[in-house]
């Protein structure tokens, strides 16, 4: 369930803020649900309701915004900090586009494991990614946005979309999904510049 939700925050960050392309209200919807770390998505498993989603959808953004704000300082590649700005300004638009939406609907955002675990999960990936430098750091934070996406883009499709009760939330999820995958290409593509698989 962890693993789902962490993607299907991912999504909705990236569905309202706009990004490069031709559809940049989706691809900014993807920036911003990247920037939570790959490695604390929850396991995909049971039903999550709409108020659950939008707390997995804040913590996912909060999380791979810190990730960027680090990228963005420890950087040393030029495309790693072009990437690491475009993931902070995508999930902050997210975040925003979020909270309206929940102001709109009349959700309150219902603290759960999964939200929790992301948490604590973005803070673990930021310690972690603090240990490294140079182009070790470059790699390490590619690599993990990479992951990040991949695994944003399978909860989206197995647990997120189809877990949607609200028709504008599910919507939001459906539009989001192509801007989530613009990045994660965009992300592979960087990684093979930097000589990581």
């Amino acid at each position: 369930m962890k693993k789902i939700l962490l993607p299907l925050f991912t999504l909705v960050s990236l569905t309202a803020c706009g990004g490069e392309g031709a559809d940049e209200n989706a691809t900014a919807a993807m920036d911003t649900a990247s920037m939570a770390p790959a490695e604390t998505a929850p396991a995909a498993a049971g039903t999550v309701t709409d108020p659950q989603i939008a707390a997995i959808v804040v913590a996912a953004n909060d999380a791979d915004i810190a990730t960027g704000e680090l990228a963005k300082t420890k950087g040393t590649n030029p495309q790693v900090k072009e990437f690491a700005n475009r993931m902070i300004t995508d999930h902050t638009g997210v975040n925003k586009a979020a909270t309206d939406l929940v102001g709109k609907l009349g959700v309150t955002p219902e603290p759960n494991p999964t939200s929790e675990q992301l948490r604590q999960g973005g803070e673990q990936q930021v310690a972690t990614l603090q240990g490294q430098s140079g182009a070790a750091f470059d790699r390490a934070y590619i690599a993990h946005e990479v992951t990040y996406h991949q695994q944003v883009l399978d909860a989206i499709d197995q647990t997120l979309i189809p877990n949607a009760q609200n028709a504008e939330l599910k919507a939001l999820l459906e539009q989001t999904r192509p801007a989530v995958e613009a990045h994660l290409q965009h992300a592979k593509q960087i990684q093979t510049s930097l000589g990581g698989s």
